[in-house]
């Protein structure tokens, strides 16, 4: 075995004695090499008890090296591949997560937050290319027909325009996510918190096959490793750290949608919220997170989006505008003048000007431009409003013009 192997084989082995995220084994990799620590920790050498108990716990179920070998001999057979710091096409983003610590901690989970050791692959896209432009679409389970419209949309037009759609391949937002891009022919990955060869939830097997054919399938355990529960808090810090922002869509007061968004806040990544009904328990989390978070961007579509984690001034997001009006184009005078005229009938001009506060000279001026536009008619009895179907007419030809 080559020593390049060898240093492979060991961080298998290590990431299998110990969950993904564990910072004291992250630590010894980095000082001592994968293979020196693999073989301090089979020794008995942790510095950590409580990593030195779960060595200990995992070593009588079998031996490290021989589980390693055999997870490589699977996931080739499946024809995954295994992606370590030391392949070009490691994504070197997820290094920031050495200095990723959260605050208020009271569960190992939450504080276990170090960068991964190695990567299973499933799919043709290099790793690093595939989360160099990639922003990650997360929410509940249970969403509503609301929440999984709005994330297909986002899924769609993130792929749309050659960004890559990053989710955790569950029921609701995170399947709505994908399809949206799947269905824009656009790249999207899974990050799992299992096994390529056990993708979970089952139910959603034909849709990690299309993922698989286009894009990529991402874990941190080996092949045959079981979806449990604290391992998709593991991952998410994955999901968070990897792309350039994420964005919540649907969250309930308990989600790990929202603790990935915490997560991609405290990593320094963007953390963005589409509001939902304030009446919908689907959306309680959400608006939570924006209440509790200073940083968090609320959001509406890519637009948004794209203003959030793209290129500084070059990916602005249209202002939101009201149908334009005739009106919008008078000034403060000529707008007192129209508004002051009875709603039917003529009024004269002396008594109008009076009305509206200008002088009567000002009030002929405008008037006349009102008469030009259309709206506002002469009569004997003075001036009055111009039938609605004029002042459609006007709307088109002052589109941006202004009356001064």
């Amino acid at each position: 075995m080559s020593a390049e192997e060898e240093r492979r084989l060991a961080r298998v082995a290590l990431t299998w004695l110990a969950e993904p995220g564990t910072r004291a084994v992250y630590h010894l990799v980095e000082r001592h090499g994968p293979v020196a620590t693999l073989d301090l920790l089979l020794d008995g050498g942790s510095p950590d008890g409580w990593l030195h108990t779960t060595v200990a716990a995992r070593s009588a179920a079998g031996d490290a090296r021989a589980v390693a070998a055999e997870a490589l001999a699977r996931a080739d057979r499946l024809g995954a591949r295994l992606v370590t710091p030391d392949d070009e096409e490691w994504p070197a983003q997820v290094a920031s997560l050495a200095a990723l610590r959260l605050p208020d901690v009271s569960r190992r989970v939450d504080g276990e937050t170090a960068p991964p050791l190695c990567f299973w692959v499933r799919g043709s896209w290099p790793l690093g290319e595939a989360l160099d432009r990639s922003v990650a679409v997360v929410g509940a389970r249970a969403a509503t027909g609301y929440g999984q419209h709005v994330a297909t949309e986002l899924g769609y037009g993130l792929a749309e325009r050659d960004w890559t759609v990053v989710s955790g391949g569950a029921f609701g937002i995170d399947a709505a996510a994908h399809r949206g891009a799947l269905t824009a022919g656009g790249l999207t990955v899974a990050v799992l918190a299992c096994g390529l060869d056990r993708p979970y939830p089952m139910g959603n097997a034909a849709l990690f096959d299309r993922i698989a054919e286009t894009g990529l399938l991402v874990s941190e355990w080996p092949p045959g490793a079981e979806p449990l529960r604290p391992r998709f808090l593991i991952r998410n810090r994955v999901i968070a750290a990897g792309t350039r922002g994420t964005v919540v869509v649907e969250a309930s007061a308990r989600s790990g949608a929202t603790q990935t968004a915490r997560r991609a806040i405290h990593s320094n990544r963007v953390a963005m919220v589409v509001p939902g009904p304030v009446t919908s328990a689907m959306s309680v989390g959400a608006h939570e997170f924006l209440r509790e978070h200073a940083k968090a961007r609320l959001v509406t579509g890519v637009a948004h989006v794209l203003e959030e984690v793209g290129r500084i001034g070059a990916d602005l997001a249209p202002l939101a505008r009201g149908p334009q009006r005739a009106t919008d184009a008078l000034d403060d005078d000529a707008q007192s003048l129209l508004e002051a005229l009875p709603r039917r009938g003529a009024m004269g001009v002396d008594r109008l000007s009076s009305r509206a506060g200008v002088d009567v000279r000002t009030a002929l001026r405008k008037l006349s431009l009102l008469e030009e536009l259309s709206m506002v008619v002469r009569r004997d009895d003075g001036y009055a409003l111009a039938p609605p179907a004029k002042h459609t007419r006007a709307a088109a030809e002052t589109s941006g013009r202004p009356v001064t």
